[in-house]
């Protein structure tokens, strides 16, 4: 399994990224997963030959991309009433899916829309088989543009109170029926209602990528996101569930908790206790 650090973990403003990669890269990681915003370093706006030039800064570094996240998710949501917006989110996948393809990554993730979203006061709350249609819809039609591409979609679990059981999310992803769509599993994510073994049993062969971070359940709030083996991820059974299914990608830290103050501690402090876990 290859290591990498989520550009989730920074300030999504971040514009320059000289220093982190030059981090990540002392730290002993082996790629990174860039994140598209409205005002960063990779932007909706981006030309071809910005986005090219990040390629080559990230290549020079000594790390490669895999993976192109997306902080507009959101806010443009595949789920949601307005028809509108649900155009708009569809664009904004077409140019994370776009700018992966330019940045050589083999997949994107994707939040597939909220039930209700907690992150933002005065959010739609849509209803669940509303949700579930809008989402199966607008992702099989995503799938398709990504296989002209060559990206794989990589459907992250998230705090959307939406495809709440390892069951439903398989059943979900073989729904919309393509090799280019997947999930993009977070272990840490799961705490608060689950067991991330159990979940990576069930998806098996459809996980695409994985993001470790860790999570005290007793927290229930995003303050209880924490260090690697700080939590109640049971890292001896993930990696024990991990080699059962014979996943062999990258094992990609989100650390949301110090970007803010220290966005360099997290790539140091935690990768140790990374190659801890890779070793059980």
């Amino acid at each position: 399994m290859k290591t990498g650090f989520s550009f989730f973990s920074f300030d999504g403003e971040l514009k320059d990224v000289s220093l982190h990669l030059a981090a990540i890269k002392e730290a002993g990681y082996d790629g990174v997963e860039l994140v598209l915003t409205e005002e960063g370093y990779l932007r909706l706006d981006s030309s071809e030959a910005e986005i090219t030039d990040l390629r080559r800064q990230v290549g020079d570094a000594g790390l490669e991309i895999h993976s192109v996240g997306c902080f507009l998710h959101w806010g443009a949501s595949i789920t949601a009433s307005d028809l509108s917006v649900r155009k708009s989110a569809l664009d904004i996948v077409r140019k994370q899916l776009d700018a992966a393809a330019l940045l050589g990554a083999d997949a994107i993730l994707l939040v597939p829309g909220y039930v209700g979203n907690d992150f933002a006061a005065g959010s739609e709350i849509v209803p669940y088989d509303a949700a579930y249609d809008r989402a199966l819809e607008s992702v099989r039609t995503l799938a398709e543009y990504a296989g002209q591409v060559k990206v794989c979609i990589g459907v992250e679990n998230v705090w959307n109170k939406f495809l709440l059981s390892p069951l439903e999310f398989k059943a979900f992803i073989q729904a919309v029926g393509s090799p280019w769509c997947g999930a993009y599993f977070d272990v840490g994510n799961i705490i608060a209602y689950g067991y991330p073994e159990h979940w990576i049993r069930i998806l098996g062969p459809d996980i695409r990528k994985i993001h470790f971070c860790d999570f005290k359940r007793e927290s229930g709030q995003l303050i209880g996101f924490c260090d690697l083996l700080e939590g109640d991820v049971d890292f001896a059974a993930v990696m024990e569930a991990l080699r059962e299914i014979g996943y062999g990608g990258y094992i990609t830290l989100e650390m949301l908790p110090n970007y803010k103050k220290y966005p360099l501690r997290s790539i140091y402090s935690n990768k140790f206790s990374l190659d801890f876990i890779l070793s059980l």
